[in-house]
């Protein structure tokens, strides 16, 4: 038996639209329409078209097609419906072949434009009027592999990324639909005229970045954290803001236990920054990451040789162990590896390897009050971001939860859960960055400095 739908509009058919039928149905239908059997077709109905064919297209528009990764871009269409839904995706392909996206559902004001500027997501990765919310809400495709964190290797070629526009509020399936349009946007980490220079001097390992034009400049030491290896991303971004800085690789990755963790290493980054020809000599500052933001404490306090202008400690803790080597920083961290649990996820979560606070003023660090006590609490500047997450990126980075990090006390790679909602930890990557480059001009650029107390 041979089955058919109805779903004409046709008033010839209408007492049978939508209705099931036969072939004995059809032939009826010929009968009731005055033409020899089987001669007609089965009425369907056309598949609906987002637009008109007498319509214009409608125009996507990215602005500035090529900026900087801290730079804010405004997205716009124009010519379409007027309150119409809309679907904007974000897509990017990754250094290692992941695809990420991120997308928000649009109604098209009455002039038939979407601003997504001034407009409101009503649905997709992020809700509200966000002019980025395309970028920092972005996630892998579903399908993808776990724990990803979108990095960028390679600083000397742009992150690209695919913005389209889409009929209706699309949430999946978006390889099998054709885009109304699409545009395609550049994002560096290195602006024009930025030197990276690869370094091996003195034992040393890391990359070295001078800004454009004729300097001499503000130099930063710039240490990533517990993951270990070369990062240069934030360091290309800071040298474009006019800072030559010099991405450090202090262990390689998942071989922190084993590393021996030198003052005289740090020491001697330090120095070499401070002897470049295109830096200020006395306007050196230092910029730390989790780990990275502990060496700082502990270089900055035990050394006789490192005499920093400033210092940027984002995330770190109190494991600094005051008038001790700096490799006894893996002691505690081994002596409190029960503490470490996992969810109902199984990530690692890592948070109360260093709780409670010791009452041990030898094995503690408790920064404003140590400030405070010797009178130099106005050389402190605290930020506090309540439900951010552990890694505090440059601004409109994805917001990473829980990533795959190589746990070397355990030899062995887990996802590591780090933290964080994902709108508040985006807010704060984006107002920590704009008060971090004001504090560095102050600081670096500033001839006007604050002085300790005597």
């Amino acid at each position: 038996m041979i089955t058919y739908y109805i779903t004409s509009h046709s008033s010839s058919f209408s007492r049978f639209s939508t209705k099931k039928f036969d072939v004995f149905s059809f032939l009826e239908m010929c009968n009731l329409c005055k033409h020899p059997p089987g001669s007609c077709q089965v009425p369907t109905r056309r598949p609906s078209s987002f637009m008109s064919q007498a319509s214009p297209p409608p125009i996507l528009s990215v602005a500035p097609t090529r900026a900087l990764m801290d730079e804010a871009i405004r997205v716009r269409v124009d010519n379409l419906p007027p309150g119409a839904p809309v679907t904007l995706r974000c897509l990017h392909h990754s250094e290692d072949k992941d695809y990420w996206e991120a997308y928000g559902h649009y109604i098209s004001d009455p002039t038939g434009a979407v601003s997504v500027a001034d407009d409101v997501s009503v649905g997709g990765t992020y809700r509200g009027k966000e002019i980025m919310g395309l970028l920092w809400s972005m996630r892998p495709v579903p399908g993808s592999r776990t724990g990803l964190r979108l990095r960028k290797r390679n600083v000397c070629t742009p992150m690209l990324f695919t913005i389209s526009v889409y009929g209706g509020h699309v949430s999946h399936d978006f390889s099998s639909r054709r885009p109304l349009a699409e545009e395609l946007t550049e994002r560096w980490y290195m602006a024009p005229g930025v030197r990276r220079l690869e370094l091996k001097d003195r034992g040393v390992r890391g990359t070295l970045f001078i800004p454009s034009g004729p300097g001499p400049f503000p130099g930063l030491l710039d240490m990533w954290g517990g993951g270990g290896g070369l990062l240069e991303y934030r360091s290309a971004l800071l040298a474009s803001h006019g800072y030559v800085s010099l991405a450090l690789e202090y262990f390689a990755p998942g071989e922190l236990a084993s590393t021996d963790l030198e003052l005289k290493y740090f020491e001697a980054a330090f120095e070499l920054i401070k002897q470049h020809p295109a830096v200020v000599a006395d306007k050196v500052g230092i910029f730390g990451l989790s780990l990275g933001g502990i060496v700082a404490i502990h270089m900055t306090a035990e050394s006789t040789v490192v005499k920093p202008a400033c210092c940027i400690c984002i995330s770190g803790s109190h494991l600094y162990l005051r008038n001790q080597p700096l490799w006894n920083i893996h002691q505690p961290m081994l002596e409190s590896g029960r503490k470490v649990h996992m969810d109902e996820e199984q990530n690692v979560i890592w948070r109360d390897i260093s709780l409670p606070i010791s009452s041990d003023l030898s094995r503690k660090t408790d920064m404003e009050r140590m400030m405070r006590s010797v009178g130099k609490e106005h050389l402190l500047t605290r930020l506090e971001y309540p439900d951010a997450g552990h890694l505090i990126e440059p601004p409109y980075s994805p917001h990473f939860r829980a990533t795959n990090f190589m746990w070397d006390y355990k030899k062995a790679k887990v996802t590591m859960l780090w933290g964080g909602q994902t709108k508040c930890h985006s807010d704060a990557q984006e107002d920590s960055w704009k008060k971090m480059l004001a504090f560095l001009r102050q600081h670096l650029y500033s001839p006007h400095l604050p002085k300790a107390r005597m």
